[in-house]
């Protein structure tokens, strides 16, 4: 019962930091209520990626002739078994975190942990079975859920959130999404392209709102032409679900109000922190705003307790989680790790088209007062994309003019989502825009984008 370390929580943060502590000679166990692999493995990043792969393919068998494949018959999508292989997809990839932890001997309790010391925790079972563990050190990575609003309360089957989503025992014939971040942005996507009535909701001024206005526009303008209706600086007053239909009042930016029916209403406003019943409290471990307060380190004010993820300041990423974790964990075991640096995070949305960003936007450039140079390059012009058959999209490159610096990289189009590391390492190096432009790129490539987008900031532009 006496561990160096034990982790509550198995996300992308607890199972690394678990693993990590074991491999750096740590007694290690972690603590996980549910599924190993967390809320992204399991209800999020991974089965949702599974939906839109096959949203991508009933995309593609629909306009197969535009690539000189005939396919006989009418192209219809089998919503079960796209459900199914989602499930299926979470169900391998859990199972291989499994692997992952028994290999690096990782004892794995399961239960649910509250903090009865600072080197302490009770773990309840499912049967209501309580034992008590300690340890040297405990790390907090219990992650999220879905947020839920007083205007839209979630029943779990007419208000939904996103685990619901993934398994909808049929498919709807009208959804309206609210909130257009990455989660609701993905789930109208897939949804509207297997043929359902989608309107898409959004409080701010454009949707994706954390991206580039410019890159949020262009995917704006990508849904209305798939047949989504989008709509921007509205805010969803009231639902009343009447006889199975959900009556959805909106307001806008004018004051017109205006009613939505639909079968389904997906809430994604964001989320929550799971931090109640933890003991927080009871031990005086200080809590801002819903996050739980750390120093560069992941430690909390209470000794011997830390927190990472999704419960702490910063994005709500997975990458970010298991990088805290590494961060957090290497401090614990004596090394010198470098602080995760919030400003060089990147962020994906595998919508169609994809989005990927890193940095600052043309807009925050502005607003901190850098003089900038912008360099744009469309895909229209790659012979990559035109090949591939889809040229919706662009590469966006911020420069400080003074240090030429990438001060921030956008992108939208087809496998972007694959292309953004390339910014996030030369920001991390330090990389001026000759140090890029002096780097050959393969063609022909998507990659080769971002070289071509950097000449034209400097106004060297070849093939624009």
């Amino acid at each position: 019962m006496q561990y160096d370390l034990i982790v509550v929580g198995s996300g992308p943060g607890g199972y690394v930091a678990a693993i990590k502590g074991s491999q750096l000679g740590m007694k290690t166990a972690v603590v996980e209520r549910a599924e190993l692999g967390g809320i992204c493995l399991n209800w999020g990043c991974i089965p949702t990626k599974a939906l839109m792969k096959s949203a991508q393919v009933y995309t593609y068998m629909k306009h197969a002739a535009n690539y000189g494949v005939q396919v006989e018959g009418e192209v219809k999508p089998d919503f079960p078994a796209m459900v199914q292989r989602s499930r299926g997809v979470a169900e391998t990839m859990s199972k291989g975190i499994q692997y992952l932890l028994q290999k690096n001997k990782v004892d794995v309790i399961a239960g649910t942990a509250k903090l009865t010391g600072n080197h302490e925790l009770e773990v309840t079972d499912k049967e209501g079975g309580k034992a008590t563990y300690t340890a040297s050190h405990i790390v907090l990575a219990t992650g999220a859920r879905s947020r839920v609003l007083p205007n839209l309360p979630q029943d779990g089957k007419k208000i939904i959130g996103y685990r619901e989503a993934l398994t909808l025992p049929e498919l709807p014939k009208s959804m309206v999404i609210v909130g257009s971040g990455a989660i609701g942005s993905e789930f109208a996507f897939f949804y509207n392209s297997l043929g359902v009535q989608t309107t898409l909701i959004e409080l701010l001024p454009h949707i994706l709102p954390v991206e580039d206005e410019e890159i949020a526009k262009h995917v704006d303008r990508a849904f209305r032409k798939q047949g989504m209706k989008v709509m921007a600086e509205a805010n969803v007053e009231k639902v009343e679900v009447d006889n199975d239909v959900c009556h959805v009042y909106v307001k806008d930016k004018r004051g017109k109000e205006s009613q939505i029916d639909a079968d389904i209403v997906l809430s994604a406003v964001g989320v929550q922190t799971n931090l109640e019943n933890l003991g927080l409290e009871e031990l005086g471990i200080k809590v801002e705003r819903g996050k739980v307060v750390v120093d560069d380190f992941y430690r909390t004010n209470v000794e011997g307790v830390y927190a990472i993820g999704d419960i702490v300041h910063g994005p709500a990423l997975a990458h970010v989680s298991s990088q805290e974790a590494l961060v957090c964990v290497e401090k614990i075991a004596g090394k010198n790790p470098e602080p995760v640096d919030y400003t060089n995070i990147p962020g994906c949305t595998y919508t169609s088209p994809e989005v990927a960003s890193v940095g600052l936007n043309e807009q925050k450039a502005l607003e901190a007062g850098y003089e900038i140079k912008v360099g744009k390059f469309p895909f229209t012009a790659s012979g990559k994309a035109t090949a591939a058959g889809n040229r919706d999209g662009m590469v966006k490159v911020i420069f400080d003019a003074k240090t030429n610096l990438l001060l921030g990289c956008h992108l939208v189009g087809d496998n972007v989502t694959e292309m953004i590391a390339e910014a996030v390492a030369i920001r991390k190096a330090g990389l001026t825009a000759d140090d890029i432009r002096n780097a050959i790129h393969p063609h022909p490539t998507m990659s080769e984008a971002v070289k071509e987008a950097v000449e034209a900031a400097y106004g060297e532009a070849i093939h624009v």
